[in-house]
């Protein structure tokens, strides 16, 4: 049965690749030069960071955003600040069809190419528990907020992004999971969240294994960082987040871009299905 089960697996698996040639200097390993990376939720907090680290970096930039438009003169200044070709799209990504058209037109416009997708637009519960949420009535739409933004959202980045690296035989793809997807956070109780960021952690290693043979997945976990989304917290309970934290405070947003840019880059080219938790110590 173990030899059946083994031949079956080793069948379904990608032909293995050959080691890539990578560049002598350690630095280089870390450029984005030449390479063209899409970022969700690039309007403000963690996606905003990662999308300036790309820059920085050397990276063309396609950064989506939902409802703010500032994101567009902003993309023009980093265009000119850093020297690289960056392009603001809006795109909802609940909307699996502006996904997927969104994408094909970031594959045409950067001249039918794309490195690196950064799937990381998302939305916190702010309900608190679940059956108290039920009781007032808040619960379904907030699940359906949630569940829609945080994990299917992720999966028509993920399935339609996918289709374009198989086209073109390699490729990046980073999502932005939680600490929460790990352990059960207090004192803040948020099941759902907690759940759906547990599921696209898990989804990331299933679709490392299914794209090996041309693309990589991984995923990255922060902790409490000092970002919009977490503007709905009163400070009582921020500072019960620090005391539970080993390093006492919160992070700022650019603390987690090295973990990005490392899955995005070269000097990654062999971690595939990992997640990488920025925390603080929390999980610990």
């Amino acid at each position: 049965v173990t030899l059946k089960m083994s031949k079956t697996i080793a069948t379904g698996l990608p032909i293995p690749q050959p080691a890539p040639k990578l560049p002598d200097h350690v630095m280089d390993m870390f450029s984005l030069k030449g390479k063209v990376a899409c970022v969700s939720g690039a309007s403000s907090g963690i996606g905003s960071a990662v999308a300036v680290a790309f820059a920085q970096a050397g990276a063309d930039l396609a950064v989506w955003y939902n409802s703010n438009s500032e994101l567009i003169k902003e993309a023009e200044e980093l265009s000119k600040k850093y020297g690289v070709r960056v392009k603001a799209y809006k795109c909802s990504v609940t909307d699996e069809q502006q996904v997927k058209s969104t994408i094909e037109q970031v594959y045409q416009d950067f001249d039918k190419k794309i490195d690196i997708f950064v799937a990381n637009a998302g939305v916190p519960w702010t309900k608190g528990p679940l059956v108290e949420a039920e009781e007032n009535g808040t619960a379904a739409a907030e699940w359906d907020k949630v569940v829609q933004t945080d994990f299917q959202g992720v999966y028509y980045c993920s399935k339609y992004i996918g289709a374009i690296f198989k086209r073109q035989g390699k490729g990046s793809l980073v999502i932005t999971a939680s600490m929460s997807g790990h352990t059960v956070n207090v004192p803040q109780l948020q099941a759902c969240y907690n759940a759906v960021k547990a599921g696209v952690i898990h989804m990331a290693r299933s679709l490392a294994v299914e794209w090996a043979g041309y693309a990589r997945v991984n995923s990255v976990s922060p902790g409490y960082i000092a970002t919009p989304i977490s503007k709905f917290v009163d400070e009582n309970l921020k500072k019960q987040w620090h005391q539970l934290t080993p390093l006492g405070r919160e992070a700022l947003p650019q603390e987690l871009v090295g973990a990005y840019l490392y899955l995005a880059s070269d000097a990654s080219t062999y971690t595939t299905g990992t997640d990488i938790i920025v925390d603080g110590g929390y999980c610990a």
